[in-house]
């Protein structure tokens, strides 16, 4: 068997592994990639949940209010994760993910994609094959930088016992540490049981 059908075989194998990793479920990468982190220890006092944009760099800011929140509530259970975005962008990162990785396997291979299918190999291919490193780096850096901007939402999302309070994507805002208290003495107030969204953050901070 000639090296060129083992080149076909290798990328074939290639493609196929890069396939399942790119479409496992989302909240199995979710959970490898940034992991839900819990702070707190009495688990059956109130609870608060930040969901926040990873790519955005909000993770800082996340554990800057985590460290606030327990200087006054001890007692609350907090948890943190990453926000993940609509599905058409979550998809489309997965698939510009793909894409990288095939055409840096590809490159690196030598592979003659365009000769497979009878056609002249362009120049600018010819090009890639012979500066391997350039044009892998290239790839990657550009497909990371679309990765970061399909997946960034810009999400900081806070509940309070389940109830949502505050919402990043909606007031274009991250709230002030003095709102945030006020919010939660607000919902201090009253059992979880007969909690419902009062619209706090819509009334008074809008």
């Amino acid at each position: 068997m000639t090296s060129r059908h083992w080149d076909s075989r290798l990328i074939l194998l290639g493609v196929f592994v890069l396939l399942l990793v790119a479409f496992v479920p989302t909240d199995v990468h979710a959970e490898k990639e940034i992991p839900v982190t819990k702070f707190g220890q009495n688990v059956g006092g109130p609870t608060m949940t930040f969901l926040y944009c990873y790519s955005c760099g909000y993770r800082k800011a996340f554990e800057d209010y985590v460290n606030i929140i327990h200087e006054k509530y001890p007692e609350i259970l907090i948890t943190g994760a990453n926000y993940d975005p609509p599905g058409i962008y979550l998809y489309l990162s997965k698939a510009v993910l793909l894409t990288k990785l095939i055409l840096i396997i590809v490159i690196i291979s030598s592979f003659d994609v365009f000769g497979v299918f009878g056609q002249v190999t362009p120049g600018w291919w010819r090009f890639c094959t012979e500066n391997k490193l350039y044009a892998c780096m290239m790839i990657f850096f550009v497909g990371n930088m679309l990765e970061a901007q399909l997946i960034s939402s810009g999400a900081f999302e806070i509940s309070f016992n389940d109830v949502p309070v505050w919402s990043k994507i909606q007031t274009g805002r991250i709230p002030a540490p003095q709102e945030l208290f006020q919010i939660i003495d607000s919902h201090l107030q009253f059992s979880p049981n007969k909690i419902e969204n009062p619209g706090f953050v819509k009334k008074n901070y809008e």
